[in-house]
């Protein structure tokens, strides 16, 4: 039998729990999360070139383990 693999922080329960959320949620409560992801001022939601995508998911990825040096050439993030 094959091992599933799961993100970092992810199980098997975890993965459950998410998709009983999703499949109990009615419309209202779909429209009700998403309208309020796009009122979240600490993200964005932007379109890019495909073939952007790994480098864009790679940034993030430095910016949340703090990877990324900042314009001083500290470590963590730094806006310009």
């Amino acid at each position: 039998m094959k091992q599933s693999k799961f993100p970092k922080g992810w199980d098997e329960e975890r993965v459950h729990k998410v998709l009983a959320h999703y499949e109990k949620q009615t419309e209202e409560g779909a429209l009700a999360e998403d309208e309020a992801a796009y009122e979240d001022r600490t993200q964005t939601t932007i379109d890019i070139p495909v073939e952007l995508v790994p480098a864009v998911r790679e940034l993030i990825a430095k910016h949340q383990t703090g990877q990324e040096l900042n314009k001083y050439g500290e470590q963590g993030w730094q806006y310009p």
